[in-house]
């Protein structure tokens, strides 16, 4: 089982992932992708990378915005599986055109 990240680990990791936030004992972000097939891309490319490292998000798709929330459960919080997990996602909307979308 990974660790739990400290809250100086967790802050200072996002000071490197634009868009991600932490809320509670998630980190949080929403893509706003070009259109509805892009954002399918979206999930579908980080379907693959989570699968690979068999770590798997919470995801939302609304029409082309999607709304990931990541955590590790069996640690009962954020790990550095979280952190890199992100940084796939991010990569993978990037490739797409997807924008990160300020969060409430």
């Amino acid at each position: 089982m990974s660790r739990l990240l400290t809250d100086e680990e967790i802050e200072r990791q996002l000071g490197d992932l634009p868009g991600w936030r932490r809320d509670r004992e998630s980190l949080v972000a929403s893509y706003d992708a070009p259109d509805f097939p892009t954002a399918v891309q979206l999930i579908v490319g980080a379907g693959d990378e989570a699968e690979q490292m068999n770590h798997h998000p919470d995801v939302d798709l609304r029409w082309k915005v999607t709304n990931w929330r990541l955590s590790t459960h069996s640690a009962g919080g954020l790990t550095q599986l979280d952190i890199e997990l992100a940084h796939r996602i991010s990569q993978v909307a990037a490739r797409l055109n997807a924008t990160a979308r300020a969060r409430a």
